[in-house]
């Protein structure tokens, strides 16, 4: 089972997942779509949930140049 964390400091999403052995960030946006970004070692989800980061420019300047789609989970 995935576990989310709720967000609540960001406009762009309101959850966040990472899949550890699969080296992949799921991001829950408010609409209820989910997406997954693969390619992304431990510290890529480190920098994206680091204190103060913003979630919507991570996701537009690093995230959107990984391989990513919906998330069918």
């Amino acid at each position: 089972m995935i576990e989310w964390i709720p967000v609540s400091d960001s406009e762009r999403i309101i959850a966040e997942a990472y899949l550890e052995e699969a080296e992949t960030i799921l991001v829950r946006f408010p609409d209820g779509v989910e997406w997954a970004y693969s390619e992304c070692p431990l510290h890529i989800w480190e920098e994206f949930t680091a204190p103060g980061q913003s979630r919507g420019q991570y996701i537009a300047q690093v995230l959107d140049h990984k391989p990513h789609g919906r998330w069918e989970g």
